[in-house]
């Protein structure tokens, strides 16, 4: 049976490739599951060509057991009872590898979905983080810029208070100046009473002549 003797060393080369392939396989949960919040987990050879690499291998297994079963059910020359237990041990194998890869499977994609979870929680917690911080930064510019405002409110009526001393001192110096004139200038006080008082003389003076003129002027009128 040299068909038989080439696909049962092929069965064999593909069971043992698979069960190597599918361990290391099946040891990325565990390395998901402690990937950092930082980790890429498409980085380097991913999880997703590992599983590519791991179901082609149980494809090939499968039809290589297919091809088997063929051998099996060969009516013209029909297989001796070790090359059906071979063949049956082969096609149970083939099985047992199916459900174990599919339970690696899930438990890879539950690694993965966790650790997308975990990521996303991260990232939302950092863009908290961030916009809470920014608007911290906002609000103390805020401040800063009223305190700034304040100051240059409180500059503005410090030298406004300084003008209005300055003034007034200088306001003072010329009082005090005048007084000074006055009392050392002999008889300028006089002089500035007798013009104060033939002013009021004109006034009156002028009050009484505008007061003649229009008695007359009203005598004439109504006489």
């Amino acid at each position: 049976m040299t068909t038989y003797d080439s696909l049962h060393r092929q069965c064999r080369t593909l069971e043992s490739l698979f069960d190597s392939k599918l361990t290391s396989y099946g040891r990325l949960a565990a390395t998901i599951s402690r990937a950092g919040p930082n980790d890429d987990l498409e980085a380097g050879p991913s999880w997703r060509e590992a599983e590519s690499e791991v179901e082609d291998l149980l494809e090939k297994l499968g039809e290589t057991n297919s091809s088997l079963d063929a051998v099996a059910q060969d009516i013209d020359n029909p297989p001796s009872q070790s090359m059906l237990r071979a063949i049956q041990r082969h096609r149970d194998v083939y099985q047992d590898y199916g459900r174990e890869f599919r339970r690696t499977k899930a438990n890879v994609q539950a690694a993965v979905d966790q650790a997308n979870l975990l990521s996303g929680v991260r990232n939302d917690i950092d863009a908290y983080k961030s916009s809470a911080a920014e608007a911290l930064l906002a609000e103390r510019g805020r401040i800063d810029s009223s305190h700034q405002m304040i100051d240059a409110t409180l500059d503005q009526a410090r030298e406004t208070r300084t003008e209005f001393a300055r003034q007034q001192s200088s306001l003072g110096a010329i009082q005090t100046r005048m007084v000074g004139v006055l009392n050392t200038v002999p008889g300028i006080n006089k002089v500035l009473s007798m013009i104060h008082s033939r002013r009021r003389r004109d006034t009156y003076i002028m009050g009484g002549l505008i007061a003649v003129c229009l008695f007359i002027l009203l005598n004439y009128m109504f006489q």
